[in-house]
Order: structure tokens, then C-alpha cells, then sequence
């Protein structure tokens, strides 16, 4: 039976932790104000310099190295997307349509009936995909792949909306709030289809092992 706390955990560890996801936050807490008040270089050297301090502190506390790798690489795409579009604005803009294409091949495992987080799941506990048999857990799985196409669909269209609109002070703060506190509350919400999936793949290999109980007695008989 999954446990109420390993579902959450377990997704949030992947992601490199909560203080990973804090993490990813501070290149954008300093970018911002940097760039209103110094100008766009200004902000890309600071940014840079935020990102390249956090990975080597993760790297120091020998942390997961993805993560650490992933978000530094993550801030130096985002600064030359900014340089070459020469506003700050533009600091944003892998996030905005990144966003976007998340959700659409969230979408479209659903919509092929390989939703995605059950993958993810079974990858997480050890490969594992039994679930792909049982339609109850692809439902399920089905759920908790929608959760997540709302929330990368709610935050491009929120954050487009503010590109489009030279916010970029607004986009600091959108991109911050709905990043890790949005993340940690779309992996909470996963906990009880994760759950129902679980249930659903337990069953089935319960009744499959009662039939084959019953398929060897009625073996036996015939001998």
C-alpha cells in the first residue's frame, strides 16, 4: 500500500527536494531587481553569478547532481535568451513556451492512453509498470497527468499574459509563485490517484494469483 507521505516525497526528491525547487527561485529573486535598477547586464552577471554559487554549494553538500546541473543550465539558457531579445523580459520566455509544450505532451499521453506520471511512477519504484494492464490505474494515472497540464497550462497563459503586457517585474513574481509552491501543491494533489492506481494494480495481482491458485488445484485434480 503506498504510504500517505511517500507520494509527495518521493515526487518532490526527484525534483531535487524543496530547498531544490527554493533554489531555482533565487536566480529570478535577484535578475529582477537587479535589471530594474542596473540594466539588463547587470542583471544577466548577477543571475549567473547567483546560479553558479548555488551549484557549487549543492555540489559541496553533495547533493543530487541533476538538479543542480539542470537549474544552473536552466539560468544560463534563460540569460542568453534575454541578451539575444535584448529586454529582461526575455529572461522569461524559455519558462513561458517551455510551459507550453509540457503540457501539450501531457496532454497527448493522455489523449494516447500512456499517461505520463505513471511512467514516471513505475520509474520511481523501480521500473515497475504493471499498471499499464489495469484500466482503473490508467484512469487514475490519467488524473494525475491532467493535474499537471493544468498547472503548465496555467502558468504560461498567466505568465504570456504578463510578457505580452512588458510586466516584468509582475513575471518575477509569477514565475516565483507558481513555481515550487505550485509544484509542491500539484504533487500533493497527486497522492490520492497515485493511491487509487496502487489499490487498482494490488487487486489485479491479488485476483491473478487466485487464479492461478485455483488453475493448480484444478490441474491437480485432473492428474
Amino acid at each position: 500500500m503506498t504510504d500517505k507521505r511517500s507520494v509527495p516525497r518521493e515526487l518532490l526528491d526527484q525534483m531535487g527536494g524543496i530547498s531544490g525547487l527554493i533554489y531555482s527561485s533565487l536566480p529570478v529573486v535577484v535578475f529582477v531587481p537587479v535589471s530594474t535598477a542596473f540594466g539588463l547586464q547587470s542583471a544577466i552577471v548577477s543571475a549567473l553569478a547567483v546560479a553558479t554559487l548555488i551549484l557549487v554549494w549543492r555540489l559541496w553538500r553533495r547533493e543530487t547532481v541533476q538538479p543542480a546541473v539542470s537549474g544552473f543550465l536552466g539560468v544560463g539558457f534563460c540569460t542568453v535568451i534575454a541578451y539575444v531579445v535584448g529586454q529582461s523580459k526575455g529572461y522569461f520566455l524559455l519558462g513561458i513556451w517551455g510551459s507550453l509544450f509540457w503540457a501539450g505532451v501531457f496532454a497527448g499521453s493522455v489523449l494516447l492512453r500512456r499517461p505520463i506520471v505513471g511512467y514516471i511512477w513505475g520509474f520511481i519504484k523501480e521500473h515497475d509498470s504493471s499498471w499499464r494492464r489495469v484500466r482503473k490505474a490508467v484512469w487514475a494515472y490519467d488524473v494525475a497527468t491532467l493535474i499537471w497540464v493544468v498547472v503548465f497550462l496555467s502558468r504560461f497563459f498567466v505568465q504570456r499574459y504578463l510578457y505580452d503586457m512588458d510586466q516584468t517585474g509582475w513575471l518575477g513574481v509569477a514565475r516565483i509563485t507558481m513555481g515550487w509552491p505550485l509544484t509542491v501543491l500539484a504533487a500533493l494533489s497527486m497522492y490520492f490517484p497515485i493511491r487509487v492506481a496502487q489499490h487498482a494494480v494490488h487487486g489485479a495481482e491479488r485476483r491473478e494469483d487466485l487464479d492461478a491458485v485455483e488453475t493448480h488445484v484444478s490441474q491437480k485434480k485432473f492428474e
